[in-house]
């Protein structure tokens, strides 16, 4: 009988014991998935534009490649190379983080630019030069390989934020905020595309006058909310963008302007605007060295980087 309940008792420890690591995955998860909201924002904001020009009856479908694309991206490739990076290289962390950071800047940077200089868009954008179908397979394409880029700045954000012992913790609750971003984010977008058409079945059929009008309203409202989240991403992005430079070069040894930043943040709590006064004057200075940032990477990615990527292709 005492073994038993010495049994029992090594049963209940291990319980607890799993249950404790389900709490503190499920606790890293959230916390690296918060760090990575800026690129979060942004995915939502960027992936409904792959599926405009299309018939409505392949949209959910273009949506869902994507999304199976994403979870490839980050649990098949980005996952293993993170956790690898981490145990042999993580010196390397930082550098990518900003690396990552500083393309965050020069994408944010550029779509503003294209507000004040507009230009008309070229190659598979142009959707009279192509069929549906070869169009929505360079849409696909086109669109897992920017999530790729956004997957990657996702994972090595979660992986710093990550403090658990052990690869298997580190590797599940990677897992954890792969699944649960991709999932929020296609789900989202899949919202966000069908939103015109849930409209648009509600006020035809709806019975009640009510039910019509909402439907209305939706239909009227989503070029409103699009251009909206589209803003909300682009700024997402140099705010986070510059934060993750300017956090880096900070780590790196050079901390002028990390602590300017934080010195004219503290100033603005202690004139009465308190903690939330601080954050937003932190986060409107790292948007503002993002912009300042990006829009000095424009010219640089646009005649020495992307010729390269050209001739690599015309290859």
């Amino acid at each position: 009988m005492s073994g038993l309940l010495a049994l029992l008792d090594d049963v209940a420890a291990i319980a607890k014991l799993a249950a404790s690591q389900l709490d503190d995955i499920a606790a890293q998860a959230a916390k690296a998935g918060s760090k990575a909201a800026g690129v979060v924002i942004d995915d939502a904001a960027v992936t409904p534009k792959y599926v405009s020009g299309l018939p409505a009856a392949r949209e959910l479908p273009i949506v869902w490649q994507i999304a199976k694309g994403s979870f490839f991206n980050k649990l098949v490739i980005l996952l293993p190379a993170a956790l690898l990076m981490d145990a042999f290289a993580p010196w390397a962390i930082t550098p990518l983080l900003m690396l990552g950071g500083a393309y965050l800047c020069f994408e944010g940077a550029e779509k503003i630019w294209r507000l004040i200089v507009p230009h008309e868009p070229s190659g598979p954008q142009k959707a009279e030069t192509l069929d549906a179908a070869h169009l929505e397979k360079q849409r696909v394409a086109g669109a897992i390989k920017t999530d790729f880029i956004l997957s990657a700045e996702i994972m090595t954000i979660s992986l710093a934020a990550i403090e658990v012992d052990g690869i298997l913790l580190q590797a599940t609750a990677l897992a954890a905020v792969a699944v649960g971003i991709t999932v929020l984010v296609y789900g989202a977008v899949a919202l966000l595309v069908k939103a015109d058409d849930i409209g648009l079945r509600m006020s035809d059929h709806g019975r009640l006058s009510a039910t019509r009008a909402l439907g209305r309203g939706i239909v009227k409202s989503m070029p409103s909310v699009m251009a909206i989240i589209s803003a909300i991403g682009t700024a997402a992005m140099l705010w986070v963008g510059g934060s993750i430079v300017v956090h880096g070069l900070h780590e790196l040894g050079w901390h002028g302007l990390y602590e300017m930043i934080k010195n004219i943040a503290k100033s603005v709590s202690a004139g009465g605007f308190g903690g939330f006064g601080q954050w937003l004057t932190t986060a409107t200075l790292d948007g503002i060295v993002g912009l300042m940032l990006g829009l000095a990477l424009i010219p640089v990615v646009t005649f020495a980087i992307a010729p390269l990527f050209k001739d690599s292709d015309a290859h």
